[in-house]
């Protein structure tokens, strides 16, 4: 169950990030280095705007990934395999630094508040507004922030 303080909108992640480079020490507890895991979060948002390198099938997407986010948006929660990159994805860093990573994520995130374009269609979802996208973002990021143990600084 993620904590109390999991971020619910975008601008939350931002904050959180905050959080992030302020504490004490930083940890990702699952399968990936937390450089990793930020990275795999820019990517999600960057994809959105720029497309996503490979997709289920249409049938797949007006079904079982229509079902899904309508399942995530009601119980206002994302729950999925937490070591899955996006399929076709390039690959991701996995370095100690995970400052950068961090970095990178707050710029996806700017660019993707400040998007006055198009939106991709997601890869598993399909065709999203703005505003189901955010939400599938700050869900995403929530989910892994399941993983993510921060020490608060003394």
């Amino acid at each position: 169950m993620a904590p109390a303080t999991a971020p619910k909108t975008l601008k939350d992640c931002a904050t959180w990030l905050d959080t992030l480079e302020r504490a004490r020490s930083v940890q990702a507890t699952g399968a990936w280095p937390l450089s990793s895991v930020l990275d795999h979060l820019a990517q999600s948002i960057e994809m959105s705007m720029d497309g996503f390198p490979q997709s289920k099938s249409a049938l797949f997407q007006k079904t079982a990934g229509r079902t899904a986010f309508a399942v995530f948006r009601m119980k206002g929660r994302m729950s999925h395999g937490l070591d899955q990159p996006i399929p076709g994805a390039p690959g991701l860093t996995a370095v100690a630094d995970w400052k950068p990573s961090a970095q990178r994520l707050r710029r996806a995130i700017a660019r993707f508040e400040s998007h006055q374009g198009d939106y991709q269609p997601h890869f598993a979802y399909g065709a999203l507004s703005k505003g189901d996208y955010a939400l599938a973002h700050g869900m995403h990021i929530a989910n892994h922030q399941d993983e993510i143990v921060a020490a608060t600084a003394a």
